[in-house]
């Protein structure tokens, strides 16, 4: 477990522009995973090999699929919790919860009071969110220790009631196709992992990577950490248990993920930070950055933002 001083975790932060990118999922079955996030989710298919399949849009790859996996994603182990993608209005998200109503995929249109989200599952069991930001309607987050929502009235609020789809439909246009693709806006909001404990995750994401801490609710096992003050690029919770293993290597799921740092200077100042203290990094020769594990596991592409200098 990597434990960090007082005094770094307040000596720094990773570049406020930092964000994160693809996410990696291993699943069974190429065709049925490639039917569902094409046609069922509505991204883009940008490449095919036998080894992946890289979904997306237009801007960026979101989404990349590693066939081969011998069983789905096993419960009550480090991982996925989900990927979440972030959707420019409330328009874009209609049309997702309609499409997927009009074809009976099972989902969970969510008020977190400061987004609109709505939840799945692909056929593999990885977790996905896609959502809209709405800070217009109030907040939601972590205060002393606990969740809590409020309205901009400042009324508290569950941040977990269903979604009023009256008025999230009344933003679909006359002509809108509920089949047309995500729009190419389209980026990857957040990851939201299972680790294996909350403070030790907290102390590499935070006092060794620099990303800041938004909020921990330590009832709940969670932690919302991000880089310029957004709600959180990752969420860190101990939801599968408290010192779960790492998935099984022929199991469905996450590969690993990407944090997208703005430039060169900014990914070399984490990588020394990670490497002075004892953090292995791995270099890949088709591709910009490095490669690491977090302490329960979980695999990460550190690199810079395409088209960065």
């Amino acid at each position: 477990m990597v434990k960090t001083s007082a005094e770094a975790i307040t000596t720094f932060s990773i570049a406020p522009a930092t964000g994160v990118g693809a996410v990696h999922l291993g699943v069974t079955r190429a065709e049925r995973a490639k039917e569902f996030y094409g046609q069922v989710f509505g991204l883009a298919l940008k490449s095919e090999t036998e080894d992946e399949l890289r979904f997306g849009t237009a801007e960026r790859d979101l989404v990349v699929l590693v066939p081969g996996s011998s069983r789905p994603v096993v419960e009550r182990t480090t991982g996925l919790y989900h990927l979440a993608l972030l959707l420019p209005d409330r328009r874009e998200l209609a049309r997702v919860i309609g499409r997927l109503s009009s074809i009976r995929y099972p989902q969970s249109p969510t008020d977190h009071t400061m987004t609109k989200s709505d939840y799945l599952w692909d056929p593999d069991g990885n977790g996905i969110e896609i959502y809209v930001e709405s800070p217009e309607d109030g907040f939601f987050g972590m205060e002393n220790g606990v969740f809590i929502a409020r309205d901009t009235a400042g009324n508290l609020r569950s941040g977990r009631d269903p979604i009023d789809l009256d008025e999230m439909f009344s933003h679909l246009q006359p002509g809108d196709r509920l089949d047309a693709p995500l729009p190419a806006e389209t980026r990857m909001g957040h990851v939201h992992l299972h680790v294996r404990d909350v403070q030790e995750a907290v102390d590499f994401y935070h006092g060794l990577i620099g990303f800041d801490v938004m909020g921990m609710a330590e009832r709940w096992g969670a932690a919302f950490v991000s880089a310029g003050g957004y709600h959180h690029h990752l969420g860190l919770n101990t939801w599968a248990g408290q010192g779960a293993p790492p998935r099984p290597v022929d199991a469905s799921g996450l590969r690993h993920f990407t944090i997208e740092l703005p430039d060169e200077p900014s990914l070399a100042e984490v990588a020394a930070r990670l490497t002075g203290a004892g953090v292995t990094l791995d270099e890949h020769e088709a591709e910009v950055g490095w490669w690491l594990q977090d302490p329960s596991r979980n695999r990460i592409h550190l690199t810079t933002r395409r088209g960065a200098n």
